[in-house]
């Protein structure tokens, strides 16, 4: 009589595929992606010749170069302390050669109150060999100076943060805060 072959049962290996399945997707981790939010500003089909100059008073220069260092103003700086200056630099109730121009305007909300002119801007310039990360830290830094401002100005008028308010009321201390930052094209530094 012939020998009968036993038959492996294969009703548990579809338990054991889906407890491996489970036992990887738990342990194994995965990249999240980082970058910035942005809206791009609309395009210029040809060059215009006709913009003013910016007076040198009215630029805040942040300089990356490539072993990811810091020139803020012609200065060495931490990134730590990055947002501390441009705070600094866009405080309309600070007066200093150095510091933008202010021009006293009514703002809604405020009555007459010192804004910045419209060509206080952040002028920010890296390295292409700058590290990603090193470039969205500055990035995150900056942003954040300005909505620390925006966020202590909007709890001394209305009590509330920034972002809590009706449009109307972001719109008026927007116009105080502006958030204009301008990125220079990338340059290799002594390069080949």
């Amino acid at each position: 009589m012939a020998r009968k072959v036993p038959e492996i049962p294969s009703a548990s290996l579809a338990d054991i595929a889906f407890m491996l399945l489970i036992f990887f997707l738990v342990t194994t981790t995965m990249d999240v992606d980082s970058g910035l939010r942005r809206k791009l500003p609309p395009f210029v089909p040809e060059q215009q010749d006709d913009t003013p100059p910016i007076k040198k008073r009215n630029i805040f220069e942040v300089l990356v170069n490539k072993d990811n260092m810091l020139l803020v103003e012609g200065d060495i700086c931490r990134l730590e302390d990055l947002r501390g200056k441009a705070k600094e630099f866009l405080n309309p109730n600070l007066e200093g050669e150095n510091l933008p121009e202010k021009k006293t305007e009514y703002v809604e909300f405020f009555g007459d109150t010192k804004v910045l002119t419209g060509s206080a801007v952040i002028s920010l310039r890296n390295d292409l060999d700058t590290k990603y990360g090193v470039y969205l830290a500055v990035q995150n830094e900056l942003i954040a100076a300005i909505n620390d401002l925006r966020n202590d100005l909007a709890k001394k008028k209305f009590g509330k943060l920034f972002e809590s308010l009706e449009s109307e009321q972001q719109k008026a201390i927007k116009k105080i805060y502006p958030q204009k930052i301008s990125e220079a094209e990338p340059k290799k530094v002594g390069g080949k």
